[in-house]
């Protein structure tokens, strides 16, 4: 292969004059949001990829396509709660999909806050205090105390609900009954309940909600919940739509259950990932958008990307560029 050397440039070389050019954000000019955002589109890199993201929501509002958001439950133990819980407030996303601890750190922040803490912590004397670590973010176990108590009358009620009815309840009609439950403005779920916005939770037992069903069926065997009924219903919503799009804050069963229901329509029609994991050990939470399309998850045709940081920087950035009221635009 020829070499560049002194001066001398190959016969054949593409000059690609025809690309975007790379050129970030100049701040010598009067700083503008939104052409700060616009910038990515050119820095490369992920910013590129963000840039795309932004672009893609925008086509999935653009073209009323049912949003499917499916997020970890650490992004209700972090700030990301407060961006959630807009979203559905304003029913810019149409159905919420995640696991045990977004649905329970909601419900324990309506009683008590977390706290920032340090990711340089003593294990071991955070556990003699009786403080439980997410990253930097503390949790005091008395958080758990107040869940333990209104869960108990929460648990209570739904029984009664569920001899009423003569079956069980799934879990999308006992997420809705905690959003009723709850009545505080703060909560993603009372918000869901509010707009009668649905919300999944295909792993509802994985957590201190877990703990708790265990406990109330030692008082009530008979108490039961119906995940089958769940499957029925997300996937009649990916089927009654016209168009669908995916935005998948980190990986695990919410991702999952999110895209395994596409399956039944071909696959969605946009998809949008934002996490931090490789797909190079075959894991359903690290993968590229492309895996799923084999899967037939993702359209061959989907508008699609994926974001590779920390949702908690990138996510707030995408809604401030996607999801305004519309009186802001």
């Amino acid at each position: 292969m020829k070499q560049v050397i002194d001066g001398y440039i190959p016969e054949k070389c593409e000059t690609l004059d025809d690309f975007p050019k790379i050129k970030g954000y100049d701040f010598n000019e009067k700083f503008d949001f939104n052409n700060f955002l616009k910038s990515f589109s050119t820095t490369g890199f992920q910013a590129t990829n963000l840039a795309k993201a932004i672009e893609v929501i925008k086509t999935m509002r653009r073209e009323k396509a049912k949003i499917f958001l499916a997020f970890t439950s650490n992004m209700v133990s972090s700030g990301v709660r407060e961006v959630i819980k807009y979203l559905v407030e304003h029913k810019y996303v149409d159905v919420l999909i995640t696991n045990a601890g977004g649905i329970e750190e909601d419900l324990m922040k309506v009683y008590k806050p977390f706290v920032l803490g340090n990711f340089d912590y003593d294990g071991g004397n955070l556990l003699g205090r009786g403080i439980n670590a997410t990253g930097n973010i503390f949790v005091p176990n008395d958080r758990y105390l107040y869940l333990d108590k209104e869960m108990r009358k929460f648990f209570d009620q739904v029984y009664e609900l569920q001899k009423k009815k003569g079956s069980a309840l799934c879990t999308s009609e006992l997420i809705y009954e905690m959003g009723k439950f709850v009545d505080n403005e703060e909560s993603i779920l009372y918000w869901a309940y509010k707009n009668n916005l649905p919300v999944f939770s295909p792993a509802f037992t994985d957590g201190s909600i877990g703990d708790l069903v265990l406990f109330f069926k030692q008082r009530k065997p008979d108490f039961q919940i119906d995940i089958s009924e769940d499957m029925t219903r997300i996937v009649n919503l990916v089927l009654h739509a016209e168009k669908t799009g995916v935005i998948a804050l980190g990986g695990g069963s919410a991702k999952h259950y999110a895209l395994n229901a596409q399956i039944f329509r071909d696959g969605c029609d946009y998809a949008v990932y934002v996490n931090t994991g490789e797909g190079f050990d075959g894991s359903d939470s690290g993968a590229k958008t492309n895996e799923a399309i084999t899967w037939g998850k993702i359209k061959t045709n989907a508008l699609q990307v994926k974001v590779h940081g920390d949702a908690t920087i990138l996510f707030p950035l995408i809604v401030a560029a996607s999801f305004k009221k519309e009186e802001e635009n």
